[in-house]
């Protein structure tokens, strides 16, 4: 039952997905601690310290029955989150408890199972990414040839396809899919470092066997199932590559806002929706609206994961020495919730993606109002060829595009050039090929191969790569 009374985070009750919700849910944080925990005792034994087998399995017996309300309790009274979890673990694993955490800092299990925490929801955007690329590819196959009005400066220019324009959508992603897998490759855990990074307790452990040091830290690292580590760190792992996924993130938001910019856009037109349900309200007072709310909400989400980046490169910026305490409360908040926003744009993006709502015959009204004015250099060339004098034919077309300029915009009525050009004597030899001349489909270039080749060379590759990750349906919550 919603409790009402208190602020509720609208990305966890409205937006985000429950498997991302999971990714950075204090379930997984504090699992993750007791099989560090448990990593970092099995290490220290095999290395040949002072911890027995059965010290070890009954770690391992509790790896996931964890006492919160002891943990809670046990925070109130020592007011450190990470001693009230040795102290709730300790008093489970009643024999392992003199040697839990030996040697470590708090930050080898925060900044450790933060990183993992990270790079699993990070999995889950390439899976969630991926499947928003099958969509488009998919819709702009279906497309490719449909001719549409391309804009520059939100003015009708030459024509384009409406499968060509999403490639545009497709390519940002794709960008966005090489950055996120870059990231990825890059991952490291800060490893075993101790409360400076120098390892000192550690050294002092192995009696200053550093070779024992190095395999210690290699070992709990392969435990938790990584091989990379960062090769020096202060206390905690560097606050750099925080910023740099929040820089992933936020690039993976502006694609999905420009995209959700264009189908508002679209929609203002008539020419493109996104998906409008049965029983869906467009507004309490006028009952005719049809609001584009899924790209709305991509816009709103995507304008808050934007400006995270720069929270992030501040906290990385006033890091003292090595390390200050004022980053914690601040990621805590920033780096979840920018997972949770991208998380949920990316649901809705599948969603409008795969239920767009093409309307062609308004698309080709608005060509057939804007192309006479793109043929007229194709009208001229072919009088040319019949004999007439480019100058003149010029200067003819001028005065009446102008003509028919002023009939659209003064007098709000229909483009009547192509009308005017069939009363002109001048351009009586192209007068029975007009249908021809102003066959859209000879003003879109290369737009149709484009797309394939673009598609087959580019984007086929990267989704055979994830086949095993697609099939996602796009969860509109609410």
């Amino acid at each position: 039952m919603t409790d009402y009374s208190i602020y509720q985070n609208p990305l966890c009750t409205r937006y985000a997905s429950k498997e991302m919700q999971h990714a950075f849910s204090d379930e997984k944080r504090f699992k993750l601690w007791r099989k560090l925990w448990i990593a970092l005792a099995e290490s220290e034994m095999e290395l040949g310290l002072n911890i027995t087998p059965e010290q070890v399995a009954e770690l391992k017996k509790y790896a996931d029955d964890i006492d919160y309300e002891a943990a809670e309790r046990y925070e109130r009274e020592v007011r450190h989150d990470v001693m009230a979890h040795v102290k709730a673990y300790g008093a489970q694993a009643k024999s392992a408890m003199p040697i839990i955490h030996l040697g470590a800092t708090s930050c080898f299990v925060n900044c450790n199972s933060e990183i993992i925490m990270i790079d699993d929801a990070l999995n889950i955007i390439q899976k969630k990414l991926v499947n928003v690329m099958d969509k488009l590819k998919n819709f702009a196959l279906k497309y490719k040839d449909l001719p549409t009005l391309g804009f520059t400066h939100l003015q009708p220019a030459q024509l384009t396809t409406v499968g060509k324009r999403a490639t545009l959508w497709l390519q940002d992603l794709e960008m966005d899919y090489e950055n996120l897998m870059n990231l990825k490759a890059h991952v490291k855990l800060r490893g075993v470092k101790g409360t400076t990074g120098t390892q000192a307790s550690f050294l002092e452990l192995f009696d200053g066997d550093e070779e024992k040091v190095r395999r210690l830290e290699k070992k709990v690292v392969e435990k938790m199932g990584y091989e990379k580590v960062y090769g020096v760190t202060g206390q905690t792992y560097p606050r750099k590559f925080d910023y740099n996924v929040l820089c992933v993130l936020s690039q993976i938001a502006q694609s999905a806002y420009k995209f959700s910019n264009d189908i508002r856009i679209l929609q203002n037109m008539k020419e493109i929706e996104e998906p409008f349900e049965k029983n869906q309200i467009g507004s309490s007072a006028m009952a005719y609206k049809r609001n584009p709310m899924r790209c709305e909400r991509i816009g709103s989400l995507a304008r808050y994961v934007v400006s995270l980046p720069l929270n992030s490169a501040i906290t990385s910026s006033t890091q003292w020495f090595e390390r200050t305490l004022d980053d914690s409360a601040n990621r805590r908040i920033v780096n979840a919730q920018a997972f949770l926003s991208v998380d949920a744009i990316l649901n809705i993006y599948m969603n409008v993606a795969e239920n767009l709502v093409v309307y062609d015959k308004v698309i080709e009204k608005h060509i057939k109002a804007e192309l006479p004015f793109m043929a007229t250099e194709n009208i001229m060339m072919e009088c040319v060829k019949a004999g007439g004098n480019r100058q003149e034919l010029h200067e003819r077309i001028r005065v009446l595009s102008m003509e028919a300029g002023k009939n659209v915009k003064m007098e709000g009525k229909e483009n009547n050039l192509i009308e005017l050009i069939l009363q002109d004597e001048m351009f009586k030899p192209v007068w029975n090929r007009m249908d021809e001349i102003l066959d859209a489909k000879k003003f879109i270039g290369r737009a149709p191969s484009q797309t394939v080749e673009f598609i087959k060379n580019e984007i086929d590759p990267i989704l055979s790569s994830n086949a095993s990750l697609l099939g996602e349906k796009g969860d509109v919550r609410i």
